[in-house]
């Protein structure tokens, strides 16, 4: 089975070509606010590279996020546009799923992470069982200190997200995470390929996208973040405090 991965949920574009298990071609750039100008250009050129063609592909992988808004836009409209006019079965991937896969059969449980907004990431955390991967902790969103109080045993980290804040993240349950050194870079990035392998897994198993997909925005509530905001005060107590301060001599 032939398909097309795409993976543009960070600023780290990934697209593949792939015969099942067998890559065909890979090209992976550094796309930062540049998804709409590059990705195009990628996919022509896997099809130079590989002498095929859109009609010549059993199916559509795309990675569905959380990361970048722009770029899950780009990457999905844009593989959505490839399914519209070849009517190709798309599968959808969440990006830390397919992150996941970039340590397929690892014996300890996975959590993968990527940058949300300033001080937040988004994790989740799974375990291969065999060949199939389960998923401990859905995909949520939160600052390091939250992301330690979710593991509950050594776990593997890993991600730009890790990069950011695995010192924080560390100083908060420094017993419980096993380090990257000695891991290469290529294995803590998302990847086509592994959102390739994940999504001819799904396909395999009858897992289609629909036509209402979009993409996996996780956000916490706008209620949560400003109590964290506000140390902790509901909001009564923050009114008193703000009335508090415009009383206050000055």
């Amino acid at each position: 089975m032939k398909i097309l991965a795409v993976d543009t949920a960070t600023a780290w574009q990934s697209v593949a070509l792939l015969e099942d298990e067998t890559v065909l071609a890979l090209q992976e750039q550094e796309a930062r606010g540049s998804h709409t100008r590059l990705l195009l250009p990628a996919i022509r050129n896997l099809f130079a590279r590989t002498g095929l063609s859109l009609t010549q592909l059993d199916g559509l992988a795309v990675s569905i996020g959380p990361g970048s808004f722009t770029g899950l836009r780009v990457g999905l409209a844009t593989l959505l546009g490839f399914r519209t006019i070849s009517g190709l079965p798309l599968a959808a991937v969440p990006t830390l799923e397919g992150m996941a896969w970039n340590f397929r059969g690892a014996d300890t449980p996975l959590c993968p992470i990527v940058n949300s907004r300033r001080g937040e990431v988004y994790w989740a955390i799974f375990r291969w069982q065999g060949d199939r991967l389960e998923r401990l902790v859905a995909e949520r969103t939160g600052t390091a200190a939250q992301l330690a109080a979710s593991l509950t045993g050594r776990t593997l980290c890993y991600g730009e997200g890790w990069d950011s804040e695995g010192a924080a993240i560390q100083a908060a349950c420094p017993d419980k995470i096993r380090t990257l050194i000695e891991i290469p870079d290529r294995h803590t990035t998302p990847s086509a390929v592994s959102v390739g392998l994940a999504g001819l897994d799904k396909l395999h198993r009858g897992e289609r996208a629909g036509l209402g997909i979009s993409p996996l925005y996780v956000q916490r509530p706008e209620a949560e973040i400003k109590y964290d905001e506000s140390g902790g005060l509901s909001p009564l107590a923050r009114r008193r405090a703000k009335l508090a301060r415009k009383l206050a001599p000055r």
